[in-house]
């Protein structure tokens, strides 16, 4: 079966096909484990090439620069001036089939035509694209265009593109201006009826340069700053002239102040302005002439409680510095990530992205890569948005992971905390949380109707009126009321508090499904070219033979609600009958009450690891086994145990581990580690969503 191959391409500059190229590959590694990247045309300079570079390290793709390059610019025109293009071609074929031998996918970006106006009178990325016979997307700048004109250019460049045999997969019409996609939406035309043509609309942000970028091209010595302030967005620059109370009335959110080194009245003001709350946060400071600054006012600076405003310095003049910084055009690289985020939320929000897979051929490969589990993730979670609730809204982290979150429009979230505390961390992170509910537990006039709830369900354990109201004023007790009584479908904590502080009002609250006894956990093992689920290696110290049972059980469900079928290895020191002891007894009881509580479900134990995983072994151990060599999720027997394992796989082979997934309770409730990076809070909710989505009703 021949690898599947697409080709994008544009027919002039500024149109944005890198936008378009990070939604579809994207799309693409949540499909096909190898995917590669190929232009067949590059420019001369070096520089001037910056997808691959950036393709290759966002998306971690495992092929060589070299590999990524057909030919440059002037190769291409030599060839076609000297009557080679037959010889090109061929080469071009060459290089595209090693990738397809090699790879699963491969993506190509064409070359800008515009590039080649002067010199061909035909379209050279169309007849790449033909003699490669690979499906092709055109790409319209649509800035200051109208309908008429659009429907114009693609009535030509689909007429154009059946004429030299190629088979189009979709347009992409980018830089689409609101008021052209409110007319194309509300009049009826020729562009309405395109069910492969996808409008996206022109993001001032994705082409406004950062503080990364004016540091790149001035060569900026950095003063102050933190990483993550280098993604700050320079909307506009002004220099600070005047004195401290006409500047203040004239900074502006996100501005870069460009000022001499010595003015320190301007610096402290600038810092006393971002710890206000009604006052703009700036980009940065650009100190102008090359003067040191004084080096106790920086120390000062530096002393602040909150991150201080980035300070970056130059040898050349304020005005000379000001016109280099108008100069400075806006760029996509790996490492701007806020960029690339609002770049992906783009796509998911204006392509259809069904429409557009089922016009891929099926793919036969049932690999699933860490990238691929995680991509499904999200598609899953937002086919059904749910609500989730995030009590930790003082963590930063907390916060980008929710940004993260609502800009891809993956779930509803609920943040618990003080409306103004959580707008002015927003405003000083750069985050965008406006579409999130936050609800204020402290002030919230469900506490008096959650109190008498709680001790309603637990005065016969001892608890009052009063103590029930205390419990209400702690967040985790707060937010699993809020969950109780169906104000949200999931819960997520534990980045600030302990497990113990969310799994006890889980467990008071919540409790576990009516025919499971034990709460327990599982984490995914996302290995190179597959997912493991292991169970328990969180949770419980040593489970009784029953206790054990019921972990298998919720596993297996577990595995099934993320799309793996379930074979399920109750592991042991012994495999089948081969040995004793009180250990193995325990697994080989749990594994008959598993059988007979779910007798459909594949089952195997007392099994060793090698025999459960390994066919080889499998054969020799238990042959007639359906479960061993094929096992999918793996229950241990004990914490220690499956602790260690887990560590030591995900340590030895660079496997992902995400999880602990809580499971067995009514609702779902998940625990992050207090350790957690956003990537982890931000798979932890897609997960509790998707969980929230297989909620058994009561």
């Amino acid at each position: 079966m021949p690898h599947q191959s697409l080709y994008i391409s544009t027919t002039e500059p500024q149109s944005g096909t890198l936008v378009i190229s990070i939604g579809l590959m994207e799309m693409l590694k949540g499909t096909y484990k190898n995917v590669a990247f190929f232009r067949p045309i590059v420019p001369d300079t070096p520089e001037e090439e910056t997808h691959i570079d950036f393709m290759r390290e966002h998306f971690g793709l495992k092929i060589s620069y070299e590999a990524c390059i057909g030919f440059k610019e002037s190769e291409v025109i030599d060839a076609f001036a000297h009557h080679r293009e037959e010889a090109l071609m061929e080469t071009l074929i060459s290089k595209v089939d090693r990738l397809q031998k090699a790879y699963d996918f491969v993506l190509i970006d064409g070359y800008p035509r515009n590039r080649f106006s002067k010199t061909f009178d035909f379209d050279i990325n169309l007849k790449i694209a033909k003699n490669l016979a690979t499906l092709f997307c055109p790409v319209l700048n649509a800035k200051e265009k109208s309908i008429q004109a659009l429907e114009n250019e693609i009535q030509i460049l689909s007429e154009s593109i059946q004429s030299e045999g190629c088979q189009t997969l979709a347009f992409f019409v980018n830089r689409c201006s609101p008021s052209l996609i409110q007319e194309i939406h509300t009049q009826s035309s020729e562009l309405t009826q395109q069910e492969t043509c996808y409008f996206l609309p022109e993001v001032a942000e994705i082409d406004t340069p950062t503080l990364r970028q004016i540091v790149d091209v001035l060569d900026a010595e950095v003063l102050v700053c933190e990483e993550e302030q280098l993604n700050h967005l320079v909307k506009d620059i002004k220099i600070a002239a005047m004195g401290i109370g006409n500047y203040l009335q004239r900074i502006a959110q996100d501005h870069l102040i460009i000022v001499p080194s010595d003015r320190s009245d301007i610096l402290l003001a600038s810092h006393l302005s971002y710890a206000a709350k009604h006052h703009p946060n700036i980009a940065g400071l650009l100190l102008s002439g090359g003067i040191e600054p004084e080096s106790s006012v920086i120390q000062l600076i530096k002393d602040f409680p909150l991150a201080p405003i980035p300070i970056l310095s130059v040898k050349e003049d304020s005005y000379a510095t000001a016109i280099a910084v108008e100069k400075v055009q806006a760029k996509i690289t790996a490492k701007e990530r806020d960029k690339i985020t609002l770049i992906k939320s783009l796509f998911d929000t204006h392509v259809r992205k069904k429409t557009l897979s089922k016009r891929f051929k099926e793919s036969k490969n049932s690999v699933i890569t860490p990238m691929m589990f995680e991509y499904r993730l999200f598609e899953t979670a937002r086919a059904d948005k749910k609500r989730i609730i995030l009590p930790e809204s003082e963590d930063e982290r907390i916060l980008r992971a929710a940004s993260i979150l609502l800009q891809r429009d993956i779930v509803h979230l609920i943040l618990l905390g003080e409306r103004e505390e959580i707008a002015h961390k927003s405003a000083q992170l750069r985050l965008d949380l406006s579409k999130a509910e936050i609800v204020n537990p402290t002030e919230h006039t469900l506490i008096d109707r959650f109190s008498r709830q709680f001790y309603t369900l637990r005065k016969e354990k001892g608890v009052t009126l009063s103590s029930a109201r205390d419990a209400m004023t702690h967040k985790s007790y707060f937010a699993t009321m809020m969950l109780y009584n169906g104000m949200a479908d999931g819960l997520v904590s534990g980045a600030t508090h302990t497990t113990a502080d969310t799994i006890r009002p889980a467990l008071q609250i919540i409790k576990t499904k009516p025919d499971i006894s034990i709460v327990s956990s599982i984490f995914f093992m996302l290995l190179d070219t597959k997912v493991l689920v292991y169970g328990d290696c969180a949770v419980n110290l040593d489970p009784s033979a029953k206790e054990l049972a019921h972990i298998a059980i919720s596993s297996a469900q577990t595995a099934s609600q993320f799309g793996i079928e379930p074979k399920v290895a109750l592991l042991s020191y012994s495999t089948g009958d081969s040995g004793s002891g009180p250990d193995v007894e325990k697994v080989r009881e749990a594994t008959k009450l598993a059988q007979k509580l779910q007798p459909d479900l594949l089952i195997e134990g007392p099994i060793q690891y090698d025999a459960a995983i390994d066919i080889t072994v499998a054969k020799k151990k238990l042959p007639k086994s359906k479960v061993a060599g094929h096992a999918t999720v793996f229950v241990f027997p004990d914490l220690n145990t499956g602790n260690n394992t887990y560590k030591a796989v995900q340590r030895s082979t660079g496997a992902t581990a995400i999880g602990p997934v809580l499971q067995g309770l009514r609702l779902p409730v998940n625990d992050l580690s207090r350790g957690c990076l956003v990537d982890d809070i931000v798979n932890t909710v897609a997960i509790t969503a998707i969980q929230a989505q297989h909620k058994e009703n009561p």
